[in-house]
């Protein structure tokens, strides 16, 4: 599915020291030779002029800031260094870049407060939690930008982790509304429900105020979710341009909760002119990519389009990709979207032929709700849906995924093609994901 509109292991290039200083403001991800102390480490970038940002156990590496290009030379002669690459930013992609036919602003519209629940219309689509299946008691790892921890439409976390400051509060909205999409709660008389609504939260900030991180942030936040067991699911709905094997580190920590049984769901990313084989980290074969669709039919008021954009739509703005799928009957994934859910409710065409998006309804930073769209919310969805499978008893990646396959709506006919002119059909049509 191609675009109409914009978006949200070691063999390495040898670079110059200034070349490798002036790509990324001093920051970079040092590998050292396996069974080097973490006090070691440290000693050897202390020694180079440099600062710790984070001395990792998941992997054999340290997030660094370095003062100059010359630190780096004197870390490359550091025999127990086996490589440098920089820190690559990653970001969230919040509905203001998701906009009307292109342009910035329109994607995801206001929302407001209310005393009166309300079931959005992707849980509607992907299916509302009963008494028996809501997640209940599943830990479910928000990697985003935080939680609103005052919000009164979702359960404290059980615990927290910041890369950006103290505290795990969110400073920009988008954790908080991908927090809600999960497990918003059911029966307050208030705001909205989340598809797991009894699921048990963690913050886990990776992200700043202005939706900004980088892989050595996200290494973090996997390192401290590898570390408290109780999180079976994790929600990433983050990312960056990249390749599966542009840092080894990143794509080893997630292996490493994948060996461990969590299950990690991602966006696809929010640039239909881009394949999911593009895009870090909905490239590893070892994560749930998540694409976009619509939830419900909008309007249309263009003379020139037959009809409106129904329902389980591909989003004009979605990345997708077919990737190679299963290596067999059995497993394991070898990399592509692995399902679709609604990241907006719907697509609605003005008289002069430009689309435009209504996004997800969903908890808001500082109380009520507002609406986004992205693939940032067709993830959550999904993510809700696995901790209901979860709660069911099922474990394991590639059990997960092939359950959200088989049991997938419109499954070999949805995604319904987008009527944007430059929409690519993956020839995947891998259905809208179905709770249990």
């Amino acid at each position: 599915m191609r675009r109409l509109i914009p978006f949200c292991f070691l063999a390495f290039t040898v670079l110059s020291q200034t070349q490798l200083f002036a790509q990324n403001d001093g920051k970079y991800l040092v590998t050292f030779r396996p069974g080097t102390s973490q006090t070691d480490r440290a000693a050897a970038v202390g020694r180079a002029g440099g600062a710790v940002r984070f001395n990792y156990s998941i992997v054999d590496a340290v997030a660094i800031r370095l003062p100059n290009a010359n630190a780096i030379a004197a870390l490359q002669n550091n025999p127990a260094v086996v490589s440098i690459i920089r820190d690559r930013t990653v970001r969230a992609v919040p509905s203001s870049d998701v906009g009307t036919n292109g342009k910035p602003g329109g994607g995801g519209g206001g929302g407001g407060g209310g005393s009166a629940e309300v079931v959005p219309e992707g849980v509607k689509r992907v299916g509302i939690p009963t008494a028996t299946s809501n997640g209940a008691n599943i830990g479910v790892a928000i990697m985003d930008t935080g939680i609103d921890l005052t919000n009164a439409d979702l359960a404290p976390p059980a615990d927290s982790f910041s890369a950006h400051g103290a505290s795990c509060q969110d400073d920009n909205g988008h954790g908080t509304h991908v927090a809600g999409i999960i497990a918003a709660l059911k029966g307050n008389n208030l705001g909205t429900i989340g598809v797991a609504p009894a699921a048990t939260l963690y913050c886990v900030k990776v992200l700043d105020a202005a939706g900004n991180g980088s892989d050595s942030d996200v290494l973090a936040g996997l390192e401290w979710v590898f570390n408290h067991s109780a999180i079976r699911v994790v929600n990433m709905s983050l990312g960056r341009d990249g390749t599966v094997h542009d840092n080894p580190l990143l794509r080893a920590a997630v292996q490493a909760l994948y060996g461990a049984g969590v299950t990690v769901v991602v966006s696809a990313g929010n640039d239909a002119t881009k394949e999911v084989s593009q895009m870090v980290p909905a490239s590893y074969p070892e994560v749930v990519a998540v694409a976009s669709t619509t939830a419900i039919a909008g309007s249309n008021a263009c003379r020139w389009l037959s009809g409106v954009i129904a329902a389980d739509t591909a989003s004009f703005f979605t990345t997708d990709g077919k990737g190679l799928g299963w290596d067999g009957t059995t497993g394991p994934w070898l990399g592509g979207v692995t399902i679709s859910a609604p990241g907006e409710d719907s697509e609605s065409v003005s008289r002069g032929c430009l689309i435009s998006s209504t996004g997800i309804l969903s908890t808001k930073l500082g109380g009520g709700t507002t609406r986004m769209s992205g693939t940032s919310m067709a993830s959550p969805h999904v993510a809700g849906i696995v901790a209901r499978m979860v709660q069911g008893g099922l474990t394991g990646t590639e059990a997960i995924r092939h359950a959200l396959r088989n049991t997938a709506q419109a499954g070999g006919s949805a995604p319904l093609n987008s009527p944007t002119t430059i929409y690519t059909d993956d020839t995947d049509r891998e259905g809208v994901a179905k709770a249990p």
